[in-house]
């Protein structure tokens, strides 16, 4: 079953519980009365569907950051959602649910937060997910900035990783390379190759698919560390590095 499945049947909603439960349970017409994790371990399967929950309420939380969801926001979460067109209707309403959700968007970070190790690269990833969207209608405003760094506080991503992440994404063709990889511009060549191998490392998409992140997430991924190794062949080659 794909993860959309397990999702809308609504029965992962009682195993989550906290205010992602309670959003599965309001799109599958049911109560969630179960508390959210309280320093339990949760199941690989439970983190998968808790990263999918909180990128879609955060995203349609993020989507009102400006004051209104325009239509590239909705089409580029659509994109990156990847459903059955039996799941389109579905998926759809936990957007708009979460969109019109008393909840804060703090309450969402923080229950997904809380089922990962602070700063995991899985939580990286899912801020890339948010990035991807806000970009969607040709700019990022400063309310969606201060919403995603407030979102990466949360999660325990530091500044320098968040400024990555935000040159990774924002950058384009033109990215400097020494912020997408988290360099001082005096980094030497053996430190530098470290930190690009770590950050190949860490964000293999084998290795987030470990950490609770859904296989449908993958592309994404991939795209992410395609971005990482551009930036280290750009400032290889800039610095006559082998």
């Amino acid at each position: 079953m794909s993860i959309w499945g397990s999702l809308l049947g609504g029965t992962a909603g009682y195993a989550i519980g906290g205010p992602l439960g309670a959003l599965i349970g309001a799109a599958a017409g049911h109560a969630i009365a179960k508390a959210a994790f309280g320093g339990e371990t949760p199941a690989p399967a439970e983190r998968q569907v808790a990263f999918t929950i909180a990128t879609v309420a955060l995203a349609a939380k993020m989507a009102k950051a400006d004051g209104e969801v325009c239509a590239r926001e909705k089409a580029a979460f659509a994109r990156l959602f990847h459903f059955d067109e039996s799941e389109r209707r579905n998926v759809e309403r936990v957007f708009d649910l979460a969109t019109r959700s008393t909840a804060g968007y703090e309450a969402y970070a923080r229950q997904v937060a809380g089922m990962f190790e602070k700063g995991a690269p899985a939580l990286e990833e899912l801020l890339d997910c948010l990035f991807h969207i806000a970009e969607a209608n040709g700019v990022v405003t400063a309310e969606e900035t201060a919403y995603l760094a407030e979102v990466a506080r949360i999660f325990g991503i530091d500044a320098a990783a968040f400024e990555a992440l935000r040159e990774s994404r924002l950058g384009g063709e033109g990215a400097d390379p020494w912020r997408v990889l988290g360099l001082a511009r005096d980094t030497d060549e053996a430190t530098a190759r470290k930190a690009w191998r770590e950050l190949v490392r860490t964000h293999h998409p084998d290795v987030l698919t470990g950490q609770g992140m859904p296989a449908e997430f993958v592309a994404l991924a991939q795209e992410r560390l395609q971005k990482i190794n551009a930036a280290w062949d750009r400032l290889r080659k800039a610095k006559g590095w082998k």
